[in-house]
């Protein structure tokens, strides 16, 4: 089949084309340097002619409020008019898990509109909400605002490995639309400001971590469930320190 990734050169993105390129697949990774541009509609067209499945992993590249939900708004009218015109079968998207939830925050009240066109566009679909990746954590870190001590609230996640993410996302990307949200997960369940705390004392940076149930996260106010999955949700297989251990060894 033949694959289109939007976003197909970032952290998961280039891990999915490589995925599904070794499973057979024509995976084509569509980005602005390949001369696809989903704000201005550059290339689209022409990269979705004759493609059976397309995937948006494609992020902002800028968090400020009206510039997320801009991206994510105008980027989503111009992928979804273009893959309407293609015929796509499958139209599949990374979102987050507790989008939902985080309705204060800026960026994802960005996510939240772009998940409506989705639905809203009458392609058959599949939403992965994912947790926080690994990858991530340091800038949660640097969110948290400058300085030796910085304020994480303790609400719970579960946080998951980038290739975690890619495995998953291919094999929901291959079976069939689901027409709704799907979610997946790390092993493990945490609290916020206790990961940031491990993370920076593996790394060795001597800032300190306080739990704070105030703090906010990108804006928004955390509820202990707010970054974690429902029962139902496809876990990971590696853990945080099998994750930092292969970090240090590269």
């Amino acid at each position: 089949m033949k694959i289109v990734i939007i976003g197909g050169t970032g952290l998961i993105g280039s891990k999915l084309v490589n995925i599904l390129r070794e499973r057979g697949h024509e995976a084509i990774a569509a980005s602005p340097n390949s001369g696809v541009n989903t704000l201005t509609g550059e290339g689209l067209d022409a990269a979705l002619a004759g493609t059976d499945i397309v995937v948006d992993v494609a992020n902002s590249p800028s968090f400020a409020d009206d510039a997320v939900l801009d991206f994510f708004t105008t980027s989503g009218h111009k992928l979804l008019g273009a893959a309407a015109r293609a015929g796509v079968k499958h139209h599949v998207a990374l979102s987050v898990v507790g989008t939902d939830r985080l309705a204060e925050s800026g960026y994802f009240r960005g996510k939240i509109a772009q998940e409506k066109l989705i639905r809203e566009s009458g392609l058959p679909y599949t939403i992965v909400h994912s947790t926080q990746f690994f990858e991530f954590l340091g800038g949660i870190a640097a969110s948290a605002g400058a300085g030796d001590t910085i304020a994480l609230s303790p609400a719970y996640i579960q946080a998951i490995s980038s290739d975690d993410v890619a495995a998953a996302m291919a094999d929901y990307t291959l079976g069939q639309p689901v027409n709704g949200v799907v979610e997946i997960a790390g092993p493990e369940k945490t609290r916020l400001s206790d990961l940031v705390q491990h993370y920076l004392t593996f790394k060795q940076d001597t800032r300190t971590v306080v739990a704070d149930r105030q703090a906010p996260y990108f804006g928004a106010q955390l509820q202990d469930d707010t970054l974690i999955p429902g029962a139902d949700a496809r876990l990971g297989t590696v853990k945080v320190d099998t994750w930092l251990q292969a970090q240090a060894a590269r």
